[in-house]
């Protein structure tokens, strides 16, 4: 569906993803799933299109502008894929740039920055924590001061690419209870103490890795500190309100590959002697999937305008979370019903897209806490 927040050059802009994405990672993404890895290749020709560079000055390789919609754009393509674990591999980078761009060290930034933004290193946000979840008042890790260094004790886990990762933002309690009290660190994987060990296997993303790392008197420079002690979640909290988006998005994507693919399938399947899409069951099934699909759209796109006049709508970005994968989930169920049999088979794109469902709702704030997270930024 057209809408009048198009310009040529996010037209543009998504026909080269498009094409990107059907010919160097459609054809292939089933067999990296079952691999369990994106080769390395695919993330530094991302990194040439400037995927990785919305919002990163051009010193460091950024485009030196920030476009929502871009970003929406370039997440509804990947997950069109159907594979979330190639998207979750590909784009965990993302999460972290914005964060070392503005509150990182000079001497960090310089250093590794460019290389991220270009896909040739890795980097993970490293938040989540075995006892936390979206808990994150609760986070446990601490970093005491020793001197010009800062000592960290404690887990993480979930923590997607944190196998390959070269570089970790990292969350670590430095003051108090709460929010406040929480400090942000830059991590490299070969900092004395860190230790990391692969998730067991999982229901789906299986190709992104997710890892659970360990800080036994971690040291780390003091200068590796970000942003001011203490406030560092609260810098980065906008942070997550992008992550979000881009979920919303990728959800967008996937059920578009859904509806799809329970087009191509009604169209070409017979049952009691007519093809599937002249059915009523089936063609009120597409009608209702493509619904909910030009309605998590629309609001996609309000909320992007928002952005652009340079508002963040917390609440809406909320409700936004927890409508699209509730959407995801219909519309991922229904398309496994019109395909039958044949869409519960490995190597089918809903197969995959019907797996991870979960992993949507879950991650980036779970649909409980984005509930409650609506209410309160309504005033309630």
């Amino acid at each position: 569906m057209k809408h009048f927040f198009e310009n040529d050059e996010r037209r543009v802009f998504r026909e080269t993803i498009k094409t990107f994405i059907e010919t160097e990672i459609r054809p292939f993404a089933h067999e990296w799933d079952e691999a369990g890895e994106v080769p390395r290749s695919i993330y530094e020709k991302l990194g040439q299109l400037g995927v990785f560079g919305l919002g990163i000055e051009e010193e460091y390789g950024g485009l030196g502008f920030d476009d929502p919609f871009m970003r929406v754009i370039f997440s509804e393509e990947m997950a069109r894929c159907g594979y979330g674990g190639v998207s979750a591999a590909t784009c965990v980078r993302s999460i972290t740039l914005e964060p070392l761009q503005r509150l990182a060290a000079p001497e960090i930034r310089d250093r590794v920055l460019k290389d991220i933004v270009l896909g040739k290193k890795d980097s993970s946000l490293a938040i989540t924590e075995p006892g936390g979840g979206s808990d994150v008042a609760r986070l446990k890790t601490t970093a005491k001061r020793d001197g010009n260094h800062f000592v960290l004790n404690g887990s993480k886990t979930f923590i997607t690419g944190g196998m390959d990762s070269d570089y970790f933002v990292v969350g670590a309690r430095t003051g108090g209870p709460g929010l406040t009290g929480i400090s942000l660190f830059f991590v490299e994987k070969d900092a004395p103490g860190f230790s990391r060990t692969p998730l067991g296997k999982k229901m789906g993303w299986w190709a992104s890795n997710q890892a659970t790392l360990y800080f036994d008197d971690c040291r780390v420079p003091a200068t590796n500190l970000m942003g001011q002690e203490d406030f560092g979640f609260l810098a980065i909290v906008n942070n997550f309100n992008n992550e979000r988006l881009g979920m919303a998005a990728q959800c967008v994507g996937m059920m578009k590959a859904a509806l799809g693919d329970s087009i191509a399938w009604a169209q070409e399947r017979e049952t009691f002697g007519k093809p599937l899409i002249k059915h009523q069951v089936i063609r009120h099934k597409i009608a209702n999937m493509s619904a909910k699909i030009d309605m998590i759209e629309s609001y996609i796109a309000m909320i992007c305008w928002n952005i652009e006049q340079g508002e963040t709508p917390v609440a809406e970005l909320s409700k936004l979370k927890f409508s699209s994968t509730k959407a995801l989930e219909y519309v991922a169920s229904e398309a496994m019903q019109i395909l039958g049999g044949a869409g519960y088979l490995r190597g089918c794109r809903i197969e995959c897209i019907y797996r991870e469902v979960k992993v949507m709702a879950i991650g980036g704030g779970s649909e409980e806490v984005m509930r409650d997270l609506a209410v309160n930024q309504m005033g309630l």
